[in-house]
């Protein structure tokens, strides 16, 4: 029998020889992990947690130059695997990448999180139903299997598309552009702020000079 999980700190403030912060990081990463796989069940979602930490506290002491929780990340997968080959009858043995990440899938296609939660990570017998349902998703979720994509389409944006590209512009070139933008602005300004009296009194002494020295 595996001996029980080691809560409270040493005198030292550590368990098994190492941080309380250490121990909190490994924590949430197992958690976050069943998260993923959508255990919403706290006291199972606790359960599974500690449980992935107590073997994890077995080998930290062994293995003093790896984070804790990097063993409780491979510890639980490690349980997860095996308990993918007990339910599926398929033998981790050579094959643990890909018997995790198809028994991951076929967790989610069997709609385990809704239909049997309770029987996550549970040593058997399982219901029947559950386990045809756990190998027909299994199977489904085979080499062939592909998640549908969608090829991306450009957005036609109008007039937004001309002012984004300006980005793709080097800076001189841009500099120069806004340049000509804002000498635009001002001369549009000038002229209809008195400007354009004023141009037409400088051309008419203009022509009035030229017709008298004509």
């Amino acid at each position: 029998m595996e001996p029980a999980l080691k809560i409270l700190p040493d005198v030292s403030g550590e368990i098994a020889g190492r941080s309380l912060e250490e121990w909190n990081a490994a924590y949430v990463k197992v958690e976050n992990y069943f998260h993923a796989l959508r255990i919403r069940n706290k006291p199972l979602l606790g359960q599974l947690t500690l449980r992935v930490l107590e073997r994890a506290q077995q080998r930290v002491p062994r293995e003093p130059g790896r984070s804790a929780t990097e063993i409780a990340a491979e510890e639980m997968d490690r349980i997860v695997t095996d308990w993918f080959a007990e339910v599926l009858q398929t033998s981790p043995i050579g094959s643990e990448q890909t018997l995790s990440t198809r028994g991951r899938l076929a967790l989610l296609l069997a709609d385990m999180p809704g239909k049997w939660q309770d029987q996550f990570l549970r040593p058997g017998p399982w219901p029947q139903e559950f386990v045809e349902s756990m190998r027909e998703s299994f199977f489904r979720a085979g080499p062939d299997f592909q998640l549908a994509k969608m090829t991306p389409r450009p957005l036609d944006l109008g007039p937004i598309t001309t002012l984004t590209n300006l980005g793709k512009i080097p800076y001189v070139r841009m500099a120069i552009v806004w340049t000509g933008y804002a000498l635009l602005l001002v001369l549009i300004f000038w002229l209809t702020h008195g400007g354009f009296e004023t141009m037409k009194n400088y051309f008419q002494l203009l022509l009035d000079w030229f017709q008298q020295n004509a």
